[in-house]
């Protein structure tokens, strides 16, 4: 059930009334729980048996961890249940896969039957939130909640339960606690997200997509010009597919009195690769390094632990995003870049004397780049993609050129929105403008309607 679809607005709609009338009621909790499981259950009512197992393994765990004195032990069957869950049905086929091939290298005929398993949607987004509960119950952070509906509804709330924004227990759980309020400021910014992230997807990454696939599919039709386009497109098409999501989720949840956390912050204006990977995706980053770099011991035992710890999670990062080396390749390329580049962005130097628009531009490049890994279906394609653009071959270029000037028109509205001109584009007349020119944007037209690129992790 997609949010820019008809069957979600017949979905919503039958929900979002209730939801008013239940609101100030004991009813609340146990509606969002069955709209949210009818939600996840519309793509394939199985789904539904993985999130249930997830959710009841970290609320045993903790319930565990409470009631006796083994909170370690609890807390090791919770992880390697949910790392074990998400390992079977996300990288079974790819170990065995490769395991095969390795017996081919050396030889010996492949024994290993490959999987046929279908990836759940968004198993990686509800693993991981699920997590947050039993690691800051265990860390002392968070309360245990006893009730095991508004535990399970906090797992699973239909906004952001397929794509995120990975919520934490101490953010999402705590305000289940309370009775939502719900004001016109609420109502008015929750429409106004929803409208700039169905833009984002439907006008921007939709279309987008039709030329990123084009030349992806086959790149050797393409000259360097065309290649490094399509790549460009694609840089775009990925930013505005994945933060219309969330904004949506985010203008959903607004509705309905809550607030989820911003995920996306104009990551293509960075001007450090630190500061891209705190302004993208901010809700994944951020659960790596509080679950992942900061227990392996961040940044307290010296330059190469740090540096080391940082390059594993990176590492871990790009592996959590898909079986494929593709994407291990990508995160490598990051963490590479990452580990190089931390002193220097900390130089007085780089601060203080290198102009920002420069800073900025070359890491937009280097991120532009390496999302090649990520598109490309093999590491081969990759690299076919790669030299062909600097091979400087002539060919086709067939570049969209007004969907082209529009993701330049956004990208200048995002530099001023971080310049002096900011409180002029904060002004009600110049929002309420723009979102009435997305409006038509919207009604004009659109590419073709696709699912989000992130369902697939």
């Amino acid at each position: 059930m997609l949010f820019h679809t008809w069957l979600f607005v017949v979905f919503f709609c039958i929900f979002y009334p209730v939801y008013l009338l239940v609101r100030n009621t004991k009813f609340r909790i146990p509606w969002l729980f069955i709209a949210s499981y009818f939600f996840y259950g519309s793509w394939n009512p199985l789904y539904l048996l993985l999130i249930l197992a997830s959710t009841s393994a970290d609320f045993i765990a903790v319930l565990g961890m409470s009631r006796t004195g083994y909170k370690k032990l609890f807390l090791t069957l919770s992880i390697v249940f949910n790392l074990g869950l998400l390992g079977f049905f996300k990288y079974a086929g790819f170990i065995t896969r490769n395991l095969n091939a390795l017996l081919l290298a050396l030889g010996v005929s492949p024994i290993f039957p490959e999987p046929d398993i279908l990836l759940p949607v968004g198993i990686s987004f509800f693993v991981f939130q699920s997590m947050t509960y039993s690691i800051d119950f265990y860390r002392g952070k968070i309360p245990r909640e006893p009730n095991f509906i508004r535990y399970a509804t906090f797992v699973s709330l239909f906004p952001q339960l397929v794509a995120g924004p990975i919520e934490r227990a101490s953010n999402l759980l705590a305000q289940l606690r309370t009775i939502p309020s719900i004001t016109k400021q609420d109502i008015g910014d929750g429409l106004s997200l929803f409208i700039v992230g169905l833009f984002k997807k439907v006008v921007m990454a939709d279309y987008l997509a039709l030329y990123a696939d084009r030349v992806y599919a086959a790149p050797q039709n393409y000259g360097s010009l065309g290649l490094f386009l399509g790549t460009f497109a694609f840089g775009w098409q990925i930013y505005f597919d994945f933060c219309g999501y969330t904004d949506m989720a985010r203008g959903i949840g607004r509705l309905m009195g809550y607030r989820l956390m911003l995920n996306f912050n104009n990551p293509y204006l960075a001007d450090g690769l630190g500061d891209f990977w705190r302004r993208w995706h901010i809700s994944l980053s951020t659960w790596f390094k509080d679950y992942v770099y900061i227990p392996l011991g961040g940044n307290k035992y010296g330059k190469f632990r740090t540096h080391l710890n940082m390059f594993l999670t990176m590492l871990i990062s790009g592996v959590w995003h898909g079986a494929n080396w593709t994407f291990i390749t990508w995160g490598a390329l990051h963490a590479i870049g990452r580990v190089l580049t931390r002193e220097l962005e900390q130089t007085t130097i780089y601060r203080d004397k290198v102009p920002k628009i420069a800073k900025q531009l070359l890491v937009f490049i280097f991120v532009t780049f390496t999302w090649i890994f990520f598109r490309a279906q093999t590491i081969r394609q990759a690299w076919e993609i790669l030299s062909g653009i600097f091979e400087f071959r002539p060919g086709p270029v067939e570049c969209p050129i007004i969907m082209m000037g529009l993701v330049l028109a956004i990208w200048a509205y995002q530099f001023m929105y971080e310049s002096r001109f900011r409180p002029f584009l904060a002004l009600t007349p110049v929002r309420v403008a723009l979102v009435i020119l997305m409006t038509i944007l919207l009604a004009i037209g659109a590419g073709s309607s696709q699912p989000f690129i992130y369902f697939q992790f």
